[in-house]
């Protein structure tokens, strides 16, 4: 047993631009590591003192079983720690608290314990840059706004969710919580967050088919439509989607056809394979990823199996490049605004070169707000 102070030093919330049913997540440094980390803890309405964990209290320990049993993934989050805090704080930021590490047996084990005293769970997760949240990045805050994903990056995003999917059901597991709050994304790696509300199936593979069906049809539907169109998949503007258990399972189940008149240059291949997804057709993320190869080889990439026009490949390369070069050129642009727009507050500054200062920050943000790449 020890102070929470003694084992974090817990900073502000990180969830403000998509809060989540379950928890509240902070910046926090660990004190024995050193280390930055977010730190994820049950909401206090989810405390049931006396009585057996909720449901929002066991899926901390579902969540970190499962990210242990996928620890060899380079897309999940790392898990770093699990325990359990006496705050009832949203912000805890002192109490006693009991850190297991790594042991999510004896995590998991000690669940009832600390549910009978009015503890709440947490976890220790690698904090990932909001600047890399595809949610935070395709600007939901902008009324009239609409941004997407160049094809190139969203197929390498997609091929490397499949992957996921496909090493996740070979072990039984499911994800289901598909939405743009939940993936994170550089420009070409993937990192994928929230496993709470995944499911460790039992059983015999047959009757877990339609599980498996129903996770790639999330997929399609919650992040990948959205990836390429800058819509939600209610065909709205976008906005953060409901996270309880029951949402989880029938957020996306009326959903069956996707609307790509929004986008009608998206490559004619690509929307075939989504609308599949989203008709429930693809049974296994091995026909998935397959997919995904016969359209990313239209696009110039090369598998094996798969024949690639030449011209096409040199064509992407060149793409590629280009690609980079942008993202590159929009950090220098933020960058070159943050700079003004800090000269523009000097003390004593006149009041013209001041005026103009704020010119060039209002310009830079027109251009970024109007930017190719989220």
């Amino acid at each position: 047993m020890a102070n929470l102070t003694d084992l974090y030093r817990i900073d502000h919330f990180n969830d403000t631009f998509a809060l989540g049913h379950y928890a509240r997540v902070l910046d926090a440094l660990d004190k024995r590591s050193g280390q930055t980390v977010a730190f994820k803890v049950m909401r206090a309405e989810h405390i049931a003192n006396g009585d057996e964990p909720r449901w929002e209290f066991r899926a901390f320990a579902n969540e970190a079983e499962l990210l242990m049993k996928l620890a060899n993934s380079p897309h999940l989050v790392r898990l770093y720690d699990c325990g359990y805090l006496e705050s009832p704080s949203e912000a805890p930021s002192s109490g006693e608290a009991v850190s297991y590490g790594q042991d999510v047996l004896g995590f998991t084990r000690d669940a009832v314990t600390y549910a009978e005293r009015g503890w709440r769970p947490y976890l220790s997760l690698e904090n990932l840059p909001r600047g890399q949240n595809m949610f935070y990045l395709m600007r939901p805050d902008k009324q009239g706004m609409r941004l997407r994903l160049p094809t190139e990056e969203g197929l390498g995003l997609a091929l490397q969710f499949g992957e996921t999917l496909r090493t996740a059901h070979k072990l039984g597991i499911v994800y289901l919580d598909h939405k743009l709050e939940h993936v994170y994304w550089d420009g070409s790696h993937l990192r994928i967050i929230d496993f709470n509300s995944s499911r460790q199936l039992e059983g015999r593979a047959k009757e877990n088919e339609q599980l498996y069906r129903m996770d790639i049809h999330n997929l399609c539907v919650g992040i990948l439509y959205s990836l390429f169109t800058g819509l939600s998949p209610q065909k709205a503007t976008l906005r953060p989607q409901p996270g309880t258990l029951t949402d989880v399972l029938s957020r996306y189940q009326d959903i069956t056809t996707l609307d790509f008149g929004v986008e009608p240059t998206l490559s004619p291949a690509l929307q075939e394979l989504l609308q599949r997804g989203a008709a429930m057709q693809i049974e296994t993320a091995d026909e998935f990823v397959a997919g995904l190869h016969q359209v990313a080889t239209n696009h110039g990439w090369d598998f094996p199996g798969h024949y690639t026009n030449p011209a096409s490949r040199d064509a992407r390369t060149q793409m590629r490049a280009g690609l980079t070069r942008l993202r590159r050129g929009e950090e220098y642009i933020r960058e070159a605004r943050d700079m003004f727009r800090e000269a523009a507050i000097v003390d004593s500054v006149s009041d013209d070169l001041e005026a103009e200062l704020r010119r060039l920050v209002k310009a830079l943000n027109e251009m970024l707000n109007n930017r190719v790449i989220p």
